[in-house]
């Protein structure tokens, strides 16, 4: 009996339950700088008097990142360990905050794109390594609600991440608007846009430096070294392996669009929930840091949402709660393209109890019973990442409209979500063929 109480830890004998531990305190901090990065693109909009589709090259540097690195961090994986990648991407990581520093010094908006896709390609090798290694600590049998139960660490590092982007840079920010911003002289301008910039880069400096103590802890912390299976079998090989599985294949698809639906709700709440502010007579400033006080609380919903889903797990199968969950996202979402008042940004709050589940489970379902493909697999899933960085702008080019259809634009960009969760459907009722 006690044997079935530990086994969610408990693999061949070893306890994992210290290693995972450390790797989830990842999760959270990997949270931390995707949710401090959303919010984002509007104040460099602002800072850098930009168009919001320019604003969006934000989330394309950042999830950039994610799709580069992947390959690369799975063949670093592979010839070394899971722990190894983790010092890598923390490493990576922390290079990025930190040059956030340089950057400012420049005054120019590319340089902080270089610092985002740098601190990317750290979080790529953090998630390529943290994920699978989770999936690994215990039995195969446990293998997703553990990765789940992971994963509802990274919405806590979310949301202070939320938290520090609303209090410590949002509120602190010049409230001047956008429109007074663009008719100030040059001078005038920069002296301004230098005080924002101080205030915007210090979070960055912050967790720069947690994430080197971070380091040092794992990297002088004993942890059992995975199993090896690899030898005799070329990249390649495994490569080609797990892309002739189509339950991965179609995996890595429907994370590709479930990743663009997560940044799409989450980045332009705040522009959703602005226009319906400013539509009441508040100001910009203070409707920009009140819609950021939606995001968090749907980001509290996620928390909430994702530990009451991986409770489900020990009695519903996975893929038919992946299908249930992308069902309500779809009719949630409905309601943020038709509404254009509070209610609509209700719906775009509840839409993130829906996708609390998405990331995770599709991320099990896929590399479930894939073996030693999993390092591989795992690359593939993180490359699909991509989807926050294509699908973001797309809508932000929408949202650029201003209106169309008779509709605000930027109700009718959440068109995009909702295809991307039909999609998502999909592949829950395809994996349940799967599971027995």
């Amino acid at each position: 009996m006690e044997e079935k109480k530990s086994s969610l830890f408990v693999k061949n004998g070893v306890n994992y339950l210290i290693p995972f531990i450390l790797i989830t305190f990842c999760f959270a901090l990997w949270g931390f700088a995707n949710d401090v990065t959303n919010p984002m693109v509007k104040a460099f909009s602002k800072i850098f008097r930009t168009s919001v589709t320019e604003g969006s090259l934000v989330q394309m540097a950042f999830y950039g990142g994610y799709f580069v690195m992947a390959i690369p961090a799975a063949l670093f994986i592979r010839k070394y360990s899971y722990k190894a990648g983790v010092l890598m991407g923390l490493g990576l990581y922390a290079t990025g905050a930190l040059l956030f520093f340089p950057a400012k010094t420049t005054g120019q908006y590319y340089p902080f794109l270089g610092a985002y896709f740098i601190l990317t390609c750290g979080l790529s090798f953090l998630e390529t390594s943290c994920n699978p290694y989770i999936l690994s600590m215990g039995s195969e049998e446990t293998a997703t609600r553990r990765l789940n139960f992971a994963q509802c660490f990274n919405p806590i590092g979310s949301l202070m991440g939320m938290f520090v982007a609303m209090n410590f840079i949002q509120a602190k920010l010049n409230p001047m608007d956008s429109q007074q911003r663009a008719l100030l002289p040059d001078s005038e301008f920069e002296t301004l846009k230098d005080s924002d910039l101080g205030v915007l880069i210090a979070p960055y400096l912050g967790i720069g430096l947690v994430i080197i103590v971070m380091f040092l802890v794992i990297a002088l912390a004993k942890v059992p070294r995975e199993e090896d299976n690899s030898k005799g079998i070329s990249a390649l090989q495994s490569a080609k392996k797990a892309l002739s599985i189509p339950k991965y294949k179609y995996g890595v698809v429907a994370q590709f669009f479930y990743v663009g639906a997560q940044i799409m709700c989450w980045t332009f709440i705040i522009q959703y929930g602005t226009r319906i502010f400013m539509n009441e007579g508040m100001p910009e400033k203070e409707a920009e840091v009140l819609s950021q006080g939606y995001n968090i609380v749907a980001m509290v919903l996620f928390v909430s949402s994702r530990f009451i889903a991986t409770f489900f797990m020990k009695y519903v199968r996975p893929s038919k709660l992946l299908a249930l969950f992308a069902i309500g996202g779809g009719l949630l979402t409905l309601g943020v393209i038709f509404f254009q008042n509070r209610m609509g940004l209700y719906c775009l709050v509840g839409v993130s109890a829906c996708m609390s589940l998405m990331f995770p489970t599709i991320y099990g379902i896929a590399l479930k019973g894939m073996g030693e493909e999993a390092k591989f697999g795992a690359a593939g899933l993180i490359m699909a990442i991509l989807g926050g960085s294509v699908l973001p702008p797309l809508q932000a080019m929408i949202i650029d409209q201003k209106d169309l259809f008779g509709m605000p634009a930027v109700n009718v960009s959440f068109v995009l979500p909702l295809i991307c969760f039909v999609v998502v459907f999909l592949y829950g009722k395809y994996a349940s063929k799967y599971e027995k």
